[in-house]
């Protein structure tokens, strides 16, 4: 909820403030991030800049997209549509012709609409952004989309795409970081691999924080931060295990902190349960326009505002292995979240669960620990590769989901309703489970190049993914 204190200021110090016209909207996107690394959810990364821009703006603590992969994320966002409806649920994907994305909804209203830095979407005719930049966003083009808009008074939309911090972790600076000194999450095996690659993950983190800096810094230059909305994201979860490839809350759970002056009061804090989808139709409306009926997101304006606490009851996500580097055959994940209970169903519980993650040396110092008898390594190594039919986490008492209840009887009734939540989201979205799942090598964009496709990765070298190969 928001903070009390902060709230009162700032309807004292802008009661009389003019009301703003259009604003322009700086959405910033990091790559396989995992949101809790970061300084302002209490993470070890030095982040300065984004712990200044959460003081001044809204800070989420709840926000989810529906699919722990680059590609699907990114047509999520544009489309405002979840991955299966949008056609966009494999890896490496396209939208069905004929959808449509936020260039579509926000340039009738006089927007400027560009994306600078990582694309992976696809096709071009619906992302016909005004593109520049290619793994990271271009600053030089930046400066002058915003130099132009600031001498005409034209709005824009832009999409500030980082490629940090996605393997290989070669940027910033990791002695930073003390290997010994930092603390791993639960779910990690401590070996020194794992300690290591947190170093070289942990400063390529910082480093998008300058990025991030150096956006923010433009925008003042130009005098355009007062009329601007600023949202900065952290995508899905580091390609370390349990994170990115899952639907677990490291997986799908995102940082989401929003500026705009005069609208959202600094220092506030929302625990409203907002997903990825739903920032195209709060864009549009914040631009003044009406978000389509047909769009699966919902703007929570509202929210951004302080008119309301809540947004939505349940969150979805899926994950398809099908396609991806080293990725099982098939191995579908589908899941949903209340406030409190996370249900998770997975569609191919006899299968090996697999991905480039467990190719990578971190992961591999697991299996040679449990292989030497680490009966804890043993026990991370058997959770990641093999899971039961159905998960049930109480996310409140056991935030990074690790003692499975979905065979409670106490909780029977819980599951159930769950259950059904996400039959019902499934059977809306056209989701066939299984079959589904199944097609999705019809859905891969492999042929597809140029500005705004998702072009088939490239092969990385053995141990060492390349930039945005996206794995």
């Amino acid at each position: 909820m928001i903070r009390a204190a902060s709230l009162l200021v700032f309807l004292l110090t802008t009661a009389a403030a003019p009301a703003a016209g259009r604003p322009n909207f700086l959405f910033i996107i990091a790559d396989d991030c995992t949101f809790r690394d970061l300084g302002p959810y209490g993470g070890q990364a030095h982040t300065p800049r984004l712990d200044r821009l959460a003081e001044q703006g809204m800070r989420f603590t709840r926000c989810f997209q529906a699919a722990p992969m680059c590609s699907p994320t990114r047509h999520n966002i544009y489309t405002g549509l979840y991955p299966v409806k949008s056609g966009a649920y494999p890896n490496h994907t396209f939208a069905k012709p004929g959808t449509k994305s936020v260039v579509h909804y926000l340039q009738p209203l006089g927007y400027r609409v560009a994306l600078s830095g990582k694309t992976h979407i696809a096709p071009k005719q619906v992302f016909p952004f005004e593109f520049s930049g290619k793994a990271n966003p271009d600053m030089a083009a930046v400066d002058k989309l915003m130099s132009e808009c600031a001498a005409t008074g034209e709005p824009f939309c832009l999409f500030a795409c980082s490629n940090e911090p996605h393997t290989p972790w070669d940027k910033g600076d990791p002695s930073r970081y003390d290997a010994p000194s930092l603390k791993l999450p639960p779910a990690f095996v401590d070996t020194h691999e794992t300690r290591e690659a947190m170093t070289r993950y942990l400063a390529e983190v910082t480093y998008f924080d300058s990025q991030v800096g150096q956006l923010l810094d433009t925008l003042e230059a130009h005098g355009l931060a007062e009329n601007t909305l600023v949202m900065v994201v952290s995508e899905q979860g580091s390609s370390l295990p349990f994170g990115k490839w899952t639907c677990y809350d490291t997986g799908l759970q995102s940082a989401c902190i929003v500026r705009w002056p005069g609208v959202v009061p600094p220092g506030a804090v929302s625990d409203a349960m907002v997903e990825y989808v739903d920032v195209l139709p709060t864009f549009v409306e914040a631009a003044g326009g009406d978000p389509a009926p047909v769009l699966d997101g919902r703007s929570f304006l509202p929210v951004l505002r302080g008119e309301r606490e809540r947004h939505k009851e349940f969150v979805y996500g899926l994950m398809t292995t099908r396609g991806i580097q080293n990725g099982s055959d098939h191995y579908g994940i589908r899941s949903v979240r209340s406030d409190r209970y996370k249900y998770i169903r997975n569609l191919s519980p006899g299968e090996t669960f697999q991905n480039a993650c467990v190719t990578s040396p971190e992961f591999r110092s697991w299996v040679r620990a449990a292989e030497d008898g680490n009966a804890d390594a043993a026990d991370k190594v058997r959770r990641y590769q093999h899971r039961p039919a159905e998960e049930l986490y109480d996310i409140v008492a056991d935030p990074y989901e690790w003692t499975n209840l979905a065979d409670h009887p106490h909780l029977a009734a819980t599951k159930a309703e769950l259950s059904r939540q996400l039959d019902a989201w499934m059977d809306a979205q056209g989701d066939r489970g299984v079959e589904t799942e199944l097609e999705a090598r019809e859905h891969l964009a492999r042929n597809i190049k140029g500005p705004g496709t998702a072009a088939a990765p490239k092969k990385p070298r053995r141990n060492a993914p390349q930039k945005g190969a996206d794995r």
